[in-house]
């Protein structure tokens, strides 16, 4: 596992400033529903290349504090990296599994996540932990994908691959991954058995724009991010080659004056402690 986070972390790193573009919007999104105060502590859950920590650092300002944690090594090292070159100093990072890490008790005013509580592997006992981190009425809010069939962001690369390599597995709802938690009764289950309380599911819909970019760029870029889990690591170079062009044809498609957008839906998730 620690090896399968430690590849995936490296691809994201080197494909973060093109991730933050699309998944920008949505982790504004949550956070407005959080509304961190100047002074608060806020704990964001699998914090990536440390976007959204900077962002609440900066809401919660210099008397309030901001821990990111996430299982990759490689964005947390670039986290690091981000919080220094933007002058912060109320933020740290924590390389573990937020679903049993030894966070202090009661200690957190405020829980955060931008796509990152969709990894449990046992998710009721993840948000039991977290809800132990958080104090007594402390909030959360995070956003995660709805199902798949609702996010053309995802289904049109694999369409494409599809194309050229037959079926392509489907991403399973329920199932620890990006759609894991893609059913909001589902979702409710989670939190009202963890402990938490006044649960609030509002549905986002929303164009998500990959930003501009040559054809070729947007090629090599799905050939990074689907690489590991859809393109086989021995394809032939005539197989490779159709895949390329299928996907260059779907980059084409999915062209506006704004960039390679595609159709993005989502739940904005609340609760308290």
């Amino acid at each position: 596992m620690r090896e399968y986070w430690h590849a995936r972390g490296l691809t994201w790193v080197r494909n973060q400033k093109r991730l933050d573009m699309m998944l920008a919007p949505l982790g504004e999104a949550a956070i407005a529903r959080l509304h961190p105060n100047p002074g608060e502590v806020v704990l964001d859950v699998g914090c990536g290349t440390g976007t959204t920590a900077i962002e609440l650092a900066r809401l919660v300002g210099s008397t309030g504090r901001v821990t990111g944690i996430d299982f990759s090594s490689p964005m947390i090292t670039e986290a690091q990296q981000r919080v220094v070159a933007a002058g912060l100093s109320n933020v740290d990072f924590v390389t573990a599994d937020a679903s049993n890490h030894p966070f202090k008790p009661h200690y957190y005013d405020a829980v955060f996540s931008r796509m990152g509580v969709m990894f449990f592997t046992e998710p009721v006992v993840g948000f039991t932990n977290l809800r132990r981190a958080m104090r007594a009425g402390g909030r959360l809010s995070f956003v995660c994908w709805r199902a798949a069939d609702h996010n053309s962001w995802t289904t049109e690369p694999l369409q494409a691959l599809a194309e050229v390599l037959g079926t392509v597995d489907p991403v399973m709802p329920g199932v620890p991954g990006t759609f894991a938690l893609a059913d909001a009764d589902h979702i409710i289950s989670i939190l009202t058995t963890a402990g938490l309380m006044n649960i609030d599911i509002t549905s986002h819909k929303l164009p998500l724009n990959l930003g501009q970019g040559t054809t070729d760029e947007f090629v090599s870029y799905y050939l990074d991010m689907l690489g590991g889990a859809y393109i086989p690591q021995n394809a032939e170079i005539r197989v490779l080659g159709r895949i390329k062009a299928a996907l260059a044809a779907m980059v084409e498609r999915k062209r506006t004056a704004e960039g390679i957008t595609m159709g993005g839906a989502v739940w904005l998730v609340s609760a308290r402690a």
